[in-house]
């Protein structure tokens, strides 16, 4: 059980939302970040689903714990219980539906009032690989990122394309605010708990106890 212990241990774990109007591919993201493949599939998520990685940014391994929320308007109610005490969210469109670019103001002020002023979130534009059905340019989008302080990428669910680099700069950001200060792990409600590998290095100075005798990580 060591090397499930060592594959286990983070320094930081950071709760994620990935956020979005229904049929964005949403659950697509994450499946494609978490298992490395396109998730056939594709139902309406009811309610809220849940995923993790450990994923290493910055000489740190941090743990992402990603609530995947259903985009269906009649879920809204359940699925903001959830945003309470995130680090950081993935808002999701689709390029190829107008409809679902103009949603984003109301999931952007919704994230930014129930999860924390300070939420990190990157602005995924998502389907990038039916181009040519496109109805939301770059440009576009990236202005309404820059407008609202987002980070902005174009990800593709099926191909991969910049799925892991969506949450790996957002994991990033938040490591380079906590490093500047800005961002207080310690604060209720940060979204960002020190890990197993963190606290070690924070007693190990004074540590005297043999290595055989851990401290139990339940």
């Amino acid at each position: 059980t060591a090397t499930l212990a060592m594959s286990e241990s983070y320094d930081f774990l950071f709760k994620f939302l990935v956020i979005g109007n229904a049929g964005t591919g949403k659950s697509c993201l994450l499946h494609q970040f978490i298992e490395k493949r396109f998730k056939d599939e594709s139902n309406h998520t009811i309610g809220v689903e849940f995923g993790s990685k450990i994923i290493s940014v910055v000489n740190k391994m941090v743990k992402l714990q990603i609530w995947d929320t259903a985009g269906q308007e009649r879920f809204r109610s359940v699925t903001r219980s959830y945003y309470r005490g995130a680090a950081g969210a993935l808002l999701v469109y689709d390029i190829t539906s107008r409809e679902t670019y103009n949603a984003l103001t109301t999931w952007l002020s919704d994230a930014r009032m129930l999860a924390s002023q300070n939420i990190v979130i990157i602005l995924c534009g998502n389907k990038k690989d039916l181009d040519t059905d496109r109805e939301v340019t770059f440009l576009e989008a990236s202005r309404f990122a820059q407008e609202n302080e987002l980070m902005f990428l174009e990800t593709s669910a099926l191909t991969g394309e910049n799925v892991e680099e969506a949450f790996v700069q957002c994991a990033r950001k938040i490591l380079n605010k906590i490093e500047s200060g800005e961002l207080d792990p310690e604060r209720m409600g940060s979204g960002i708990q020190y890990g197993d590998a963190a606290l070690r290095q924070l007693r190990s100075p004074r540590r005297a106890q043999p290595q055989g005798t851990q401290e139990c990580g339940c």
